[in-house]
C-alpha cells in the first residue's frame, strides 16, 4: 500500500507528502531527521490532517501532485470534511482507488 498525506504545520500552513512507510515518514517529519522534507525542516509539524491509501505509487503520486495544487481553502474544507475527494477533484482522478484512514 501506498499513503498520501496531509500535515498540520505550527504556522498553519498543510504540507502534502507520500509514501510507502506511513508512521515512519510521520515520525521524520514531526523528529526533523535528516529524511525529512526541506519544507518540514523549517516549519513544525503539529499534527496530522489527512491520510488516503491506495494500492500503488503512481496513484499516490497522482493524488499528491493535485492535493499540492489546490488552494489552502479548498484544503481545508477537505480536510474539515465539507467536500470529499470526489467532489474536489471530480475530473482529476478517480475517487475509488483512494480509502481515507484515520492512523
Amino acid at each position: 500500500m501506498y499513503y498520501t498525506y496531509m500535515l498540520r504545520c505550527k504556522d498553519n500552513s498543510i504540507y502534502t507528502g507520500m509514501t510507502k512507510d506511513i508512521k515512519r515518514r510521520i515520525e521524520e517529519h514531526m523528529q526533523k531527521t535528516e529524511k525529512c522534507a526541506k519544507y518540514t525542516i523549517s516549519h513544525d509539524v503539529i499534527k496530522v490532517e489527512a491520510v488516503w491509501e491506495t494500492e500503488n505509487r503512481a496513484n499516490a503520486s497522482k493524488l499528491e501532485y493535485h492535493l499540492k495544487h489546490l488552494k489552502k481553502q479548498q484544503k481545508e474544507k477537505l480536510i474539515s470534511g465539507i467536500v470529499t475527494l470526489e467532489e474536489t477533484l471530480p475530473e482529476k482522478i478517480d475517487s475509488a482507488l483512494y480509502n481515507k484512514i484515520h492512523i
